[in-house]
């Protein structure tokens, strides 16, 4: 994320803004500037990152891949058009140290709470993501499912006991990343 120097006010008060504060505008309006803390709209209408997890919607082999590569297991549910997922893409996941933090520690898989894709339950289930949030009792969004660091057990309980954590809904940005660094250091 690009931080200015300090403005400078000339004798007449006016402010000038610098050569590196004008490249980096340009930059981001060209579409040049580091894609850090940057999310885009996919054609469902939900925010992505190049961070978040590339799946085949199989959960047991997702938190698998997640625990192999020494990171937490997450789901963040999402919605088109949903303020609060805007704000935690823009303000919360913007912040360098938050999305460095989570990016590090968590494998994150987005999940369209109406959508249709198939996913593959710890269980064998296989479910519209529809029917999947229903399963486990997201109703808002967005709603993060953070899961323990093996499957080992979690197809024989049954859904809402499979998680080790859940967000319901988008608190203030330390308490968010506070919740990601208690779920690491925790089961």
């Amino acid at each position: 994320m690009f931080i200015p120097e300090p403005r400078k006010a000339h004798e007449g008060g006016d402010t000038v803004i610098t050569r590196r504060e004008m490249a980096a505008g340009l930059a981001v309006m060209a579409g040049l500037a580091p894609a850090y803390g940057k999310a885009r709209l996919s054609e469902d209408g939900l925010y992505q990152t190049e961070w978040y997890l590339d799946s085949f919607l199989d959960l047991a082999e997702d938190l698998g891949t997640a625990s192999r590569d020494g990171k937490r297991f997450a789901i963040l549910w999402g919605l088109r058009n949903c303020p609060a997922c805007r704000r935690m893409h823009e303000v919360h996941l913007a912040d360098p140290a938050t999305e460095a933090y989570i990016r590090e520690n968590f494998a994150i898989l987005h999940l369209n709470i109406l959508g249709a894709r198939e996913v593959t339950d710890f269980d064998g289930t296989k479910l519209s993501e529809k029917a999947f949030a229903a399963r486990y009792g997201i109703v808002g969004t967005p709603a993060i499912q953070f899961f323990p660091a093996s499957a080992e057990g979690l197809a024989a309980r049954r859904p809402q006991e499979r998680e080790a954590a859940r967000m319901a809904s988008l608190p203030e940005p330390e308490a968010f990343l506070a919740l990601f660094r208690t779920v690491r250091g925790g089961t």
